[in-house]
């Protein structure tokens, strides 16, 4: 697996090195996802019948669960090819199996645990063919975990001074945000936190923007999604898309506090655009 892998990491480089075109993300904040806006990620992603959309359910304890739901929709609006990648199979694939992979229009990360997705990927090398797949025109999905895994630096959800599980932080403070290495198909001074409006997860993107000040904070709200193409970013769904920016890059620290001034906030509703960078 790792000499396939390697050997095809080798080619794809050199054929996508001489690429222009990049592929696009659709980032769902988690909840239940529309039909329209399911159908809206296909239209993107350009899928036709015969196209097969590949799904990855690796950040779910019930991965056949997991798969069976997001194949579930798509069905729905008529589509019936898929190539079902479970965990227990990434071990055994063959050098057929990961070029079928690199020509997927539409792949898709339902949700669940980002770490435990990342953990696998890294494992199986395919962090990097998820970026190749990406660089060769391929559309991006992800719900809930799948929308976190999208930035370089992935919140977890875990606030390290608390053993106590909350939805959102009860605080500000320094070094209580866990963050680790996501997939870092978005630029990387972008962080993206998911389910924000209904979940109260404010705390945490400000934390987050606040420790590490040269991030931009993106809290997509459920049945809601950003779509990212060429640096534009398109709000989609029902809700909204709050942007938080640290303007003066600032991070005061008083007792373990956090504070900062001049942060500003961009409330984006469905339709809206505004630029990644």
């Amino acid at each position: 697996m790792k000499f396939i892998l390697g050997s095809i990491l080798i080619l794809a480089y050199f054929f996508v090195a001489g690429q222009n075109e990049k592929g696009s993300l659709f980032i769902i904040g988690g909840g239940k996802r529309p039909i329209e806006m399911v159908q809206f990620m296909m239209n993107k992603a350009k899928i036709t019948k015969n196209d097969h959309i590949t799904i990855l359910p690796w950040a779910s304890e019930e991965p056949d669960s997991s798969s069976f739901y997001a194949k579930k929709q798509f069905s729905e609006l008529g589509h019936d090819h898929f190539f079902d990648l479970q965990p227990n199979e990434l071990a055994s694939l063959g050098k057929s199996d990961t070029k079928k992979f690199l020509k997927s229009k539409l792949i898709y990360i339902p949700g669940g645990v980002q770490g435990r997705f990342m953990e696998i990927a890294v494992k199986f090398r395919f962090d990097s063919l998820i970026k190749v797949a990406f660089a060769q025109g391929a559309m991006i999905a992800g719900t809930s975990a799948g929308a976190a895994i999208m930035s370089d630096k992935m919140i977890t959800g875990t606030a390290l001074k608390y053993e106590e599980y909350h939805p959102t932080f009860r605080t500000l403070e320094k070094d209580n945000i866990e963050i680790e290495k996501g997939l870092g198909l978005l630029h990387e001074d972008i962080i993206v936190d998911q389910h924000f409006i209904w979940r109260s997860r404010y705390n945490r993107l400000l934390t987050a923007i606040i420790e590490f000040p040269n991030l931009t904070g993106w809290g997509i709200e459920e049945s809601t999604a950003a779509y990212v193409k060429n640096g534009t970013v398109e709000v989609v769904g029902r809700y909204q898309i709050i942007v938080f920016k640290n303007t003066n890059k600032e991070q005061h620290i008083k007792n373990g506090l956090l504070g900062a001034k001049g942060l500003s906030i961009d409330i984006l509703l469905s339709g809206d655009s505004f630029s990644m960078f």
